[in-house]
């Protein structure tokens, strides 16, 4: 361990930037500060304002999708109830969209400056505040991740930027901590993507709860399904592994990889599951580097933006049409990748310089990203070509 901390100070050194441990909370928090920016937000903005493209599309799209109606009822209970695939479903899809929703709102009242979608994204978070003390049955952790990645993005716009009152913002704050963050905190040793989610959902709550100790925790845990995950060529024969889950001999791995037994750059735990679970891993760690950044330490300079980097690209070249080959899951993919490409493309390519031709293609033909009803939202007007 004090090798490799020592390697990402090191690589922080030689990409110029800050030379924190990478998994260490910043000594004072940037809001809003949880997947978008404040220069991010001014930037769109300008963009939508301005009548530019691609961001006023995906404005538009955004303000005639159900998420932004501002005359949405929340639906909140007490305990939300998720089984596996969402069956049961007690309050999962109205806990997700409802979240959604207030980042919908706080988004357009950012933009337009329309008191009325601030009042709507307070309603809704004040609404599941009141109320919900639980999330119960198997995808529990999972759907605690989804909704607590959605709603500290709300939040931050909102109390960092609206002039108006949140008088139950407090109220709201323990709910996050005491409903949420111990449900993700430590994660669950389950599929990759749940433990990237739950870990975005962490580190974001962290950042609304400027909880130093539990941002820390987060990013720390954050970054050994991360290697998990994303297998690269210099990890050897084998992908990594997290350690709790056992994965102690290759027939193991193999399997936990889906039956696939050759290991290429780029490839991820759940290619050969589908795409759109795969999206949810890779968006999740797009997410997780963003905040990173935002908050003064770069994740994308590290093994996580190579890993994101690369998946991203393996992903997007099938997604594009390319054959399969047979060494690949079988010769046959399940595609459905989702709006997932435009943070981490932004903040590589065009931030960084890094060549990423197929993800440009891609990111470029899905142009205005939407939502993918889970957690990911309108990433095409925060974050497509944004230099912020």
């Amino acid at each position: 361990m004090r090798h490799s901390v020592r390697l990402v100070v090191v690589t922080a050194f030689a990409l110029g930037v800050l030379a924190r441990p990478a998994d260490a909370a910043p000594a004072a928090f940037a809001h809003p500060g949880v997947t978008v920016s404040q220069g991010q937000l001014d930037f769109a903005r300008s963009k939508v304002n301005a009548g530019a493209q691609p961001w006023k599309g995906a404005f538009d799209a955004m303000l005639a999708s159900r998420y932004a109606d501002l005359n949405r009822t929340p639906k909140p209970r007490a305990v939300v109830e998720c089984g596996s695939y969402s069956n049961p479903n007690h309050g999962c899809t109205d806990e997700r969209e409802d979240a959604i929703a207030a980042y919908t709102d706080a988004l357009a009242w950012y933009i337009t400056r329309d008191e009325r979608y601030a009042k709507k994204a307070i309603q809704l978070m004040d609404a599941w505040s009141a109320v919900i003390t639980d999330h119960t049955n198997s995808n529990a952790p999972l759907q605690t991740g989804w909704a607590g990645s959605s709603w500290p993005r709300a939040a931050e716009i909102i109390k960092y930027t609206y002039t108006g009152s949140w008088a139950n913002s407090g109220r709201f704050a323990t709910m996050l901590r005491s409903v949420y963050l111990p449900e993700i905190i430590n994660g669950s040793n389950s599929n990759g993507n749940w433990e990237l989610s739950m870990m975005e959902a962490a580190v974001g709550i962290s950042v609304f709860l400027e909880d130093k100790a539990s941002y820390d925790k987060a990013m720390a845990k954050f970054r050994t399904p991360t290697a998990a995950y994303v297998y690269l060529d210099s990890d050897g024969e084998l992908p990594k592994t997290v350690p709790s889950q056992n994965l102690n001999t290759r027939d193991k791995i193999v399997n936990y990889w889906q039956g696939q037994s050759t290991f290429v750059t780029g490839l991820t735990q759940e290619t050969c599951r589908d795409l759109t679970h795969t999206g949810y891993g890779i968006s999740a760690i797009a997410h997780v580097a963003e905040t990173s950044r935002i908050q003064g330490q770069d994740l994308y300079g590290t093994d996580v933006g190579e890993r994101l980097r690369q998946a991203l690209g393996f992903q997007a070249r099938y997604e594009l049409g390319t054959a399969v080959p047979s060494r690949l899951c079988g010769g046959s993919l399940k595609l459905g990748l989702g709006p997932v490409t435009e943070v981490g493309y932004n903040a590589l390519h065009n931030r960084l310089g890094m060549g990423m031709t197929n993800t440009q293609a891609l990111a470029e033909r899905n142009r205005p990203a939407g939502s993918n009803n889970l957690f990911v939202a309108w990433e095409t007007l925060t974050h497509g070509d944004n230099p912020s």
